[in-house]
Parts: structure tokens; sequence; C-alpha cells
């Protein structure tokens, strides 16, 4: 069985959950080591008690080096007496730089997974700062074995013109972790909530404070024929008075955080559209990335709202679903969806039910492709059916 090291930079993560639980579903055993964004540390995540490296903060660039560093000298010591891993991932730069000092532990040519699923602002800068950090990661990405990415945009307008990473790419989308088996063309019942008010729903990692900003704005225009729905975990950092903020708006409301894979057919099937635009990192990452929200969302039934200049807008231009904004206004958002009726998003929700769910899930078989491929980087030999018989 493959033995993965999988090295995180927030263990509390819910996207580490998933991985996790998409390589264990494909077949390997995992051992769990990173940082954590609490004050005491977390005992367990998806049955595994994961190896404490320290608590960082959000937003703290300064802070999260020199925990980095700090990890650093204390990692041999606390891998001690972990099983020699086959084969390490590692999540973000600063868990890439971890890396070597993990497979130097291990005693031996462990190869390493370099996992990135956004690009961070600070190695798109043009600066010092900027200049350095990517010429760090290429360094320590340079002998990797396997580039995991979750935006072909991600390729094409940073990995491939800074030449970051020389290893081959694997593209392994955002998508909802179906627990069981997806039958060709299995089609599925999804009812909404009835209509007026149409909801639209914001989850996961809230982020943005221009789209809350901007969903308030159009829903007080609307008076009522729109609600906003958040759950996820609004990230205090960037907007501290977030609570207050959506307390104070008449339409918004926040529902607290949610279990996933377990809790989203349900969330997503009170709301009637997914809010699938993000300008934290306007003209960069917010361009490129295709967000978890978009996958579930579809996978459910919601229609996607997202902007039509980015990665997310040219898929969904794609697959003919959605609807997108030319511009980022309440005035837009009233243009594009002020006059909705009951014919109409039917006929939005149909395009997106006609697709097969697996356009937006991976289940079991994906997990063990994953798997197979992360095993073919190793020197692990699974046993043929006949030794396993004999």
């Amino acid at each position: 069985m493959l033995h993965v090291l999988y090295l995180v930079h927030d263990v509390s993560d819910p996207a580490v959950r998933r991985r996790i639980t998409m390589l264990r579903a494909g077949g390997a055993r995992v051992t769990l080591a990173g940082f954590r964004r609490t004050a005491n540390p977390i005992a367990d995540v998806e049955g595994l008690r994961p190896i404490d490296l320290g608590a960082t903060r959000d937003g703290r660039f300064t802070q999260r080096l020199a925990a980095v560093a700090k990890a650093a000298v204390s990692l041999r010591t606390k891998l001690r007496g972990t099983p020699r891993a086959d084969l390490i991932i590692a999540r973000n730069l600063e868990m890439l730089a971890l890396a070597r000092r993990a497979r130097s532990a291990f005693g031996a040519a462990v190869p390493i997974v370099y996992e990135c699923l956004d690009i961070h602002r600070l190695v798109l800068r043009d600066d010092v700062l900027g200049k350095a950090l990517r010429a760090a990661e290429r360094h320590l990405a340079r002998d990797v074995k396997l580039l995991v990415t979750s935006s072909p945009a991600f390729v094409a307008n940073y990995f491939k013109p800074f030449r970051q990473v020389a290893a081959p790419v694997e593209l392994v989308e955002n998508k909802y972790f179906e627990i069981a088996a997806i039958l060709p063309g299995e089609r599925e019942a999804v009812e909404g909530p009835v209509a007026p008010p149409w909801r639209i729903g914001w989850f996961g990692a809230l982020r943005c404070r221009r789209s809350l900003e901007l969903l308030a704005g159009f829903t007080r225009r609307m008076e009522g024929r729109f609600e906003i729905v958040l759950r996820g975990r609004p990230a205090l950092s960037e907007f501290p008075d977030f609570h207050a903020f959506v307390d104070a708006e008449p339409y918004l409301s926040f529902r607290g955080p949610y279990r996933n894979p377990e809790d989203m057919a349900a969330i997503y099937q009170d709301v009637h559209f997914s809010w699938a635009i993000d300008f934290f990192e306007e003209g960069q990452n917010s361009e490129w990335l295709l967000p978890n929200r978009l996958y579930e969302g579809c996978r459910f039934g919601a229609v996607p709202i997202s902007m039509d200049n980015t990665e997310t807008g040219r898929f969904l231009r794609q697959q003919d679903i959605g609807v997108l904004l030319p511009h980022a206004t309440p005035e837009a958002l009233e243009t594009a969806l002020g006059s909705m009726e009951q014919h109409r998003f039917g006929r939005l929700k149909a395009r997106v039910l006609v697709h097969n769910p697996r356009m937006w899930s991976h289940d079991r078989s994906d997990c063990s492709a994953l798997v197979e491929k992360l095993r073919r980087l190793t020197t692990v030999r699974e046993p043929l059916v006949a030794e396993a018989l004999a």
C-alpha cells in the first residue's frame, strides 16, 4: 500500500480533508503533518492524528516564514517513529520548503509531489520580494516528480510563462467528492425552494469583501426579491467586521460552517444560484481559478453566477450554462437577474442538470487513478493477483 506523507499549511482547511479522503479512497495510507490556525493542536482529521508543526496566522507572511524555519529545525524529531513514506505531497510553497527536510529525515530518495491550488499574490509581484519567492519556488521544485494543480489557467498564466516547475502536470479539478459510484447517464431529481425570494448561495472560504458589498448593494436594490445565504469560514483577517456587516444587512444571512461532502446536497438544494465569483486577488489568482463552489453547486442543480472575463466564465460559456456578468456592479447584477421568473430559471437549471454528474464529481475510480499515478512515481510494487492468492 502506498504510504503518503501529506505536508499541509493548515490542517483544518476543508480542502485538506477532501484530499485525504481521495487518497484513502484510492487505496493509499496517509500520514498528515502541518501547521494550524488554531490556538491548540487539532486532534483528529478524518480519523488521523496530525503531526503538529505549530501555529501560523492567516495573512501574516513574516510570521509564517518564521514558523517554517522553526519547523524545519524540529521536523526530524517530530517524524521520529513515523514509518518511512513512499511519497511526500507538499501542499503550497511553504510546505515544499519542508519536503526536502522530511525526505532527509527518512534517509531515502522519497519522491516529492508539489500540490499548488492557488497562486498567491506575493509570488506575482514584480519587486524584489516577488522575484525572490519565484526563485525560491524554482529552486525547491527543481526535482519534484509531479505538479498537481486545479486549473489550466494556473499553468498557462504562471507556471509555464515563469518556468517555475519542470515536472509533468496533473490537473485535479476542485470537484465534489462522490461517496457512491456515479453511473453513466445517472440523473438525480433536484428540487429547489419556492421563489421569490430568489436565493443566492455563497459557500466556502468567504474572503472577498468586494463580493459581500456587491451582494449587499444588489439585494437592497431588489428590496427583498433576492436573498443571500452565506455558509463556510469567513476570513476575518480580510474583513474583521464580517459578522456585524452581515447582521446589518436585511437580506444577508450567515448560517455557519458545513461538512463536505455530507451537507453539500442540502445546502445547495436550499438555494437557486451559486456565487462563483472571487475578487480577492483580482486580475491574478481570482481570474484563473476554478473554485470548489463551481462544481459543488452544479452537482446539485444550483445555477452558477460568474464574471465573464475569468477562467470560470470561459468554462461556463463552453458548457452553455450559468449567468455571466460583464461588470461587477449591483446594476449589472440587476440587469442579469432582476427580471428573473420561474420559466427562465427552469431553463437555466435544466442546462445545468443535463450534464452527467461526473463532470462535477470525483468518485472512487478517480481516486484510484490518482493514487495509481502517484504510485508510479515510486518504487512501491502492488502485489499481483496471483501473488496475493499464493
